[in-house]
């Protein structure tokens, strides 16, 4: 346990590069050099992990954490997979709101907006690329962006009808959704699985699944609870717990798919700006830890704006808090209620042609999301924005020609910013 614990406690501050670089991690330390679990097993809990809404990385930490030493160790491992982020995200969104007017600080957060617009497209085009691989798919993301860019259709909706859709046409089309072989003559899909051994520590069972829900949901009401008998229902904090909790449940196909449903809403209920959003998946993207993490910097903004007669740095700080814990929460749910049935999930089609429906999907959310950040950035009020053209072109063709690392694009971003405010001032 010791050893995993310090294993988990450096993954915490070296997990850059997005959830596939902390995948690769995970399996080259735990699967290769460790061997704490085996190639077989690992696929099957990722697999298991990308069915659920939230980060997949950090749930997958914690199901090896699980896997390897129980329910305390899925704990230690999902905790310490976020507790660095949760501190350098604090203070990065208070730099960010805090010191925005120092000319210096304004200049480097312009530079990494066009950077941020730039990774968002690369995003429609990797995860195009692995999902769309059928016109049937091509038909679902062509679907979701119209629905949500033309008619505003909220994105919980989009999912449902994605997942339901998927099932359906599974039945009549089972070849467009095979993540193995097809067989045309028996029209099965046929997928390579292997047991390596292991036992689950819990047996699988709906006792099981109730006692860890009304677990969780105790753990919820404890907090959230608290702050409405505290603050009121109709106070900042009290709308943050909310609203964070719910889009916990509809994070499929990971952080950027949520995102334009998040920046909807608390653009829109005043919490930040636009501008302030794409600052904040930037310096998300930039700090180890979930791309997800960009939600506690929308809490920390949302309360220090709307304070509710608290301190802006309390009030931020609570927020910021408040909706970290209820955004990974359930992704513990998940792990530990869902954890068991692992193996009887890894080969059911009807679930894996629904997560097919969705992330063909979330393609056209995110293309939405890339649409809508590039206009803001490229075409602002005054018309458009050379540097921010340059800018963001530059850096989707060094992401998508030359792979280089976002951790680092985002500060070099940030740099051009400060000499392009210079170049103009001098």
């Amino acid at each position: 346990m010791r050893e995993a614990l310090k294993f988990w406690t450096k993954l915490g501050f070296i997990s850059f590069g997005g959830p596939a670089g902390q995948i690769a991690i995970m399996h080259r330390e735990v699967v290769e050099r460790r061997r704490w679990v085996g190639e077989h097993q690992f696929l099957r809990a990722l697999n298991f992990c990308m069915l659920l809404p939230g980060p997949e990385a950090q749930q997958l930490a914690t199901y090896i954490g699980w896997r390897m030493n129980g329910t305390w160790g899925g704990i230690a491992a999902g905790a310490l997979f976020v507790i660095p982020s949760v501190f350098v995200m604090m203070v990065l969104s208070y730099l960010a709101v805090a010191h925005i007017d120092v000319p210096a600080v304004a200049a480097a957060f312009y530079g990494i907006q066009p950077v941020v617009a730039a990774v968002v497209v690369e995003a429609v085009l990797r995860i195009g690329k692995k999902a769309l691989n059928h016109g049937v798919l091509y038909g679902f993301a062509v679907a979701a962006f119209i629905a949500i860019y033309f008619f505003k259709v909220p994105f919980p909706y989009i999912v449902a009808a994605a997942a339901l859709g998927g099932m359906i046409l599974e039945r009549w089309l089972p070849q467009v959704f095979c993540k193995g072989t097809f067989d045309e003559g028996n029209r099965e899909c046929r997928t390579e699985e292997e047991d390596d051994g292991l036992p689950n520590s819990v047996a699988p069972s709906v006792s099981h699944v109730i006692r860890v829900l009304l677990f969780c949901m105790a753990l919820w009401g404890i907090v959230v609870g608290g702050v409405w008998a505290w603050r009121g229902m109709e106070d900042v904090l009290s709308q943050i717990a909310l609203f964070f909790t719910k889009a916990a449940f509809v994070t499929f196909g990971g952080a950027y798919a949520v995102l334009a449903y998040i920046t909807d809403f608390a653009v829109g209920h005043g919490w930040l700006s636009t501008q302030q959003m794409m600052i904040g998946l930037g310096l998300a993207e930039s700090t180890p830890g979930p791309l997800i993490m960009v939600t506690q910097y929308v809490g920390f903004l949302g309360a220090w704006n709307l304070t509710g007669g608290l301190s802006p740095l309390t009030a931020g700080v609570l927020g910021a808090l408040i909706t970290t814990y209820v955004t990974f929460l359930p992704c513990f749910f998940f792990i530990f209620a869902g954890a068991p049935f692992v193996e009887a999930l890894a080969g059911n089609r009807r679930i894996q042609a629904a997560q097919s429906g969705v992330t063909a999907a979330v393609v056209g959310v995110i293309l939405n999301l890339g649409v809508w950040f590039g206009a803001k950035v490229i075409l602002p009020d005054a018309g458009i924005d050379g540097f921010a053209l340059a800018s963001s072109m530059i850096s989707l063709i060094v992401l998508q020609k030359f792979h280089f690392p976002i951790q680092y694009l985002v500060p070099i971003g940030a740099m051009s910013g400060v000499l392009w405010r210079l170049v103009l001032s001098s």
